[in-house]
């Protein structure tokens, strides 16, 4: 009788631990702190807005938080969204365009819609496959994944996954010159096809949600953890201490010297800074305000797109982020002056929600939406969009 207990009691712990798997999407690992979901399917989308509701329930609080957070108030984060209605696109008719063609390319990379992965820290509080599942879901999507300083996996695991698909590597830099040039060249050895030189984050922003959460990395960052020491434990703070905060045109030129791949230079939100980064040698520029978690009382991205478009005067490609959620916004964000946009926290979501076959429905879903929009502005490729003049509601974009 008291083997047929235990045998049934265990029977019951097998069922509630599947039970709490199918239910809930996360792994069950005896004594884990942190439990990342582990779907892997493919997720059907009606709005992208939702896909943030959706992840909440499945993302652990605090990385949710840390995923989601803007900083202090999130006004400029909101104004991310928001600046989009500031201007209208025209409807067209008679145009001639049921098949519009979404191709282009970027630094002689040729992807299959203008739309690509901005680099964003550790995929790894959202799934279990963390960056490795993005890069196997955005190679899948014909388009580039730019991975970040602070992934959650290493540039090689990545790398792997992607199987030659085109990546870009973020880098935050370090105060430790000789580290900067070894992990330059390991992304160079791993085939990585452009250095984003990240230069809007001397100091971690006022991210109030991390605050309240006392949120601390519950996972390792692998590529920064020999010049942080330690990450898992850490919050972001402690870990940006590692990066150089003092930057100048010479760190610009400094980077070039030690790269013979493109260097993007990220975080561009005036138009003199744009000028300084392309005198500096910058390869393309990236207009983002760090998806509204910098400096809060900051314009939004979009609001400054078409200053900034304007002074680079086509010298170099420009790469836009901050805000795009449909395709209207990407249709927008290209009429206004940018070559390519890219995406951040919906494709989180999407990886929360459904693992790499996740990232593939969300690239499926802007895609047919972007393709509508185009129909309906009458616009057949990428390059007619640039070419299109928006309606603005307010003077903001009529000087530009």
């Amino acid at each position: 009788m008291k083997n047929f207990i235990i045998i049934l009691c265990s029977i019951l712990a097998v069922l509630l631990i599947v039970w709490l798997v199918v239910h809930f999407n996360r792994p069950i690992i005896p004594g884990a702190e942190y439990q990342a979901s582990v779907r892997d399917e493919k997720i059907k989308i009606y709005d992208v807005d939702d896909l943030e509701k959706q992840a909440a329930v499945i993302i652990p609080v605090g990385g949710f938080g840390y995923i989601r957070g803007g900083a202090e108030t999130e006004q400029t984060m909101e104004r991310n969204e928001s600046a989009f209605d500031m201007v209208d696109i025209y409807p067209r008719v008679l145009m001639g365009v049921a098949e519009p063609d979404l191709r282009t390319s970027i630094l002689g990379t040729d992807i299959a819609l203008p739309v690509i992965v901005a680099p964003a820290a550790a995929h790894g509080l959202a799934h279990i496959s963390a960056e490795a599942g993005t890069a196997r879901g955005v190679a899948e999507s014909g388009t580039i994944m730019s991975v970040s300083n602070y992934a959650s996996s290493t540039l090689a695991e990545i790398a792997q996954a992607g199987q030659g698909a085109p990546q870009w590597f973020q880098l935050y830099l370090s105060k430790d010159d000789e580290f900067n040039k070894k992990i330059i060249k390991q992304a160079e050895k791993l085939g990585y096809r452009a250095i984003i030189l990240t230069v809007d984050a001397p100091v971690g922003g006022n991210r109030t949600s991390d605050a309240r959460n006392d949120f601390k990395f519950p996972l390792e960052l692998p590529n920064v953890a020999k010049k942080s020491i330690k990450t898992k434990g850490q919050g972001i703070n402690t870990i940006f201490s590692a990066a150089q905060n003092e930057l100048t045109p010479y760190d610009v030129m400094r980077v070039k010297a030690m790269t013979k791949l493109p260097v993007i230079v990220k975080g561009i939100q005036h138009p003199d800074d744009a000028d300084v980064a392309i005198w500096a040698g910058a390869d393309a520029i990236w207009v983002s305000n760090h998806g509204g978690r910098q400096l809060d009382g900051a314009p939004s991205s979009f609001e400054v797109l078409p200053e900034i478009a304007k002074r680079v005067n086509k010298r170099v490609p420009i790469i836009f982020d901050s805000g795009i959620r449909r395709g209207q916004h990407v249709f927008k964000a290209i009429a206004s002056g940018a070559d390519v946009v890219a995406i951040g926290r919906p494709v989180i979501y999407a990886l929360a929600l459904g693992g790499s076959q996740g990232v593939v429905s969300l690239f499926d879903y802007l895609k047919a939406d972007l393709a509508r929009v185009m129909i309906l502005a009458g616009a057949y490729n990428v390059e007619d969009i640039k070419q299109i003049k928006l309606r603005p509601r307010c003077d903001f974009y009529s000087s530009h």
